[in-house]
């Protein structure tokens, strides 16, 4: 669409218009939040959840998630937050698994079955064929005396009174009010298992999120030679070559043991020219700021932005154990990792 056929068709599209898509918008989201909220409250009546996390919790292979049309989008979403958050599961077809796609199922597994009318011709040939393999169904429908709800070991209701669609057809409060079950139940399950944010980087190793949670301060740090050091007795002008090299914007000064008792900085040096006009016979010990900040190989490199950031400083020293400089960090090391 070009800028002047869309600007035709703002225009054609008037003021009462665009109100009315407001109002509808807005009432669309009020009709679902409203689901869910009628929901929320009704989880007290009965130990369906309770029961549906301990079959989960329970299950030694795992949860498979079945459903037809907009269930089975809705059941994609569910098997997938289910999986980053440390329950292994997967989604199954329906209509795929009467020709052959059972035979992912195992005895060892938990099926989800979703249906809002808990009639799905799909799920009901699957629900007696997983039945005699002994795997447990939950199912997840808007019907309690629906044949879905009724084979099923637990069944968890999620009736709504109307869909957000003005026709009440289109599956919107409905579709909603699951998928908003299944991430609680995920959340559930992901606090009863203990699940860390280390485990939640490990399923979203590619993401911004896996890196900023697997990346270390070993894996970005400058090492060996690369790292800029003098000792206490160079003169500042050495210390200036050792910033010049090694391209830091900094250097380290160690004791005659490698650990670090200061550092000079590119900005101690701009402050140090507006003070003294003659320093080539100055020792960097002279100018250097003792007990610089330091970070360890071991600790996350997110720990070390939060250093910088609070500190506002660009680089850190890296010691070991023993107090030994073991490497430097830049900002920029940590930018070209995309930590930050």
């Amino acid at each position: 669409m070009s800028v002047t056929d869309e600007k035709i068709m703002l225009t054609s599209f008037n003021e009462a218009q665009a109100r009315r898509a407001l109002d509808l918008a807005r009432e669309a989201l009020d009709v679902e939040g409203e689901a869910i909220r009628k929901l929320s409250a009704r989880l007290d009546r009965d130990d369906s959840v309770p029961r549906a996390v301990a079959l989960m919790m329970a299950c030694k292979g795992r949860v498979v998630v079945s459903g037809m049309g907009k269930s089975g989008h809705i059941g994609r979403k569910i098997a997938a937050t289910l999986a980053s958050t440390g329950t292994p599961a997967l989604f199954l077809h329906p209509g795929e698994a009467a020709h052959g796609d059972l035979g992912m199922v195992t005895s060892q597994d938990v099926l989800i079955a979703i249906s809002y009318s808990g009639e799905s011709s799909e799920l009901a040939i699957v629900i007696p064929a997983v039945k005699r393999m002994n795997v447990p169904v939950i199912a997840m429908t808007g019907k309690p005396e629906s044949s879905l709800a009724l084979a099923a070991d637990v069944h968890l209701d999620v009736a709504v009174e109307k869909e957000a669609c003005p026709l009440n057809l289109a599956p919107t409060a409905s579709t909603t009010a699951t998928l908003a079950l299944g991430d609680a139940l995920a959340v559930a399950l992901l606090e009863l298992r203990g699940f860390k944010s280390d485990d939640f980087a490990r399923s979203h190793p590619g993401g911004a999120l896996g890196r900023r949670l697997l990346t270390h301060v070993r894996d970005v740090m400058r090492s060996g030679d690369a790292v800029p050091k003098v000792k206490p007795d160079a003169l500042l002008a050495d210390a200036l070559l050792e910033i010049s090299h090694k391209g830091m914007g900094m250097t380290a000064i160690v004791d005659d043991a490698g650990r670090p008792v200061g550092v000079f900085t590119d900005g101690d040096l701009r402050r140090l020219i507006e003070k003294v006009q003659d320093f080539s016979k100055l020792a960097i010990r002279d100018v250097m700021h003792p007990n610089p900040r330091r970070v360890h190989p071991e600790q996350l490199a997110v720990d070390a932005v939060a250093v910088m950031e609070e500190f506002r400083i660009n680089q850190m020293l890296v010691t070991d154990a023993d107090g030994v400089l073991v490497g430097a960090l830049h900002i920029h090391d940590l930018t070209r990792a995309k930590v930050i």
